[in-house]
């Protein structure tokens, strides 16, 4: 793993950004990347085919994979939807808009199919994941509940076999901070991956998640993460923007941290502008994150 590598500072080699929060099409999140000097970028759906990457077949991941490779960036992160919902035995914290009995109860039942065949669904992310040059795959920790702590020992024990599956592959699993899940914060972050041991097992972090689940993610959040677990942390476009003050978030103070740490992955941008101006916000965004790079 590239953690290993001796010491540098961070520089544009660490930035990367996810394909379908910069553009409408491929080839258009392939033009940016070039626009940009990007060596990497994250996944996670497929926009023309309407469907996450790992639910892909394998011909369109192999024509993916081909368009990185004639691009020249590889694949810092595949971004899944993997175990976001409620699992079996859990109760909500907030009921979903609208939930009729009826409604419930199919509901229910649907998402616990999807946690029956989670094996077989994380196996389709492992072969996506080796077919597109990946080595690390995003999961959440199950719909929130009252009481979100009581639940690690049950997500300890479904973690477990996917992090000993992806290590055969020598693919990492990384879980993700957010606010309707089990684990929203950077405090449960560093709660939770402290309980797997294994080098394949780490976290995504995303600060405005944690804002979101009203944490001040700097410095206060970032005080209590497991950094040396962190495997890819990811920035919004309303972390960096001055149209969004109440949102923003000290980038530059973080990534001097992350510097001073000996963090040496990736920091993807995560646009998610819901406006009609994406791809604007995409630009302005990248142009700010390259901006505060050159600068540390």
């Amino acid at each position: 793993m590239d953690r290993l590598l001796a010491k540098s500072k961070l520089d544009r080699s660490h930035v990367s950004a996810i394909t379908d929060e910069i553009c409408m099409t491929n080839d258009e999140s392939m033009e940016f990347a070039r626009r940009y000097g990007l060596q990497w970028v994250e996944v996670r759906d497929i926009k023309e085919k309407k469907k996450e990457y790992y639910l892909s077949s394998e011909a369109e991941l192999k024509e993916m994979a081909a368009s990185f490779k004639a691009n020249k960036v590889k694949v810092s992160f595949m971004n899944t939807g993997l175990l976001k919902y409620t699992w079996p035995g859990m109760e909500p914290a907030r009921a979903a808009r609208n939930d009729t009995p009826e409604r419930k109860a199919k509901r229910l039942a649907s998402e616990k199919e999807r946690f029956d065949r989670r094996m077989e669904d994380f196996g389709k992310a492992i072969e996506a994941a080796k077919i597109i040059g990946c080595d690390k795959i995003r999961v959440f920790a199950g719909t929130r509940t009252a009481d979100p702590h009581s639940t690690y020992p049950r997500v300890v024990e479904v973690f477990t076999p996917l992090v000993e599956e992806a290590a055969k592959h020598k693919i990492h699993v990384l879980v993700e901070n957010e606010a309707s899940q089990n684990v929203a914060t950077s405090e449960e972050l560093g709660m939770l991956v402290p309980m797997i041991k294994s080098p394949w097992f780490g976290y995504n972090w995303d600060p405005n998640n944690a804002h979101s689940a009203k944490e001040v993610p700097f410095p206060d959040g970032y005080k209590k993460l497991p950094i040396d677990r962190m495997l890819n942390c990811q920035i919004k476009a309303r972390d960096l923007l001055p149209e969004f003050p109440a949102d923003n978030v000290p980038w530059h103070d973080i990534m001097e941290n992350l510097q001073k740490d000996g963090y040496k992955l990736r920091m993807g941008l995560e646009t998610h502008i819901f406006d009609g101006t994406l791809i604007e916000k995409a630009n302005l965004s990248m142009k700010e994150i390259l901006r505060i790079v050159d600068s540390l």
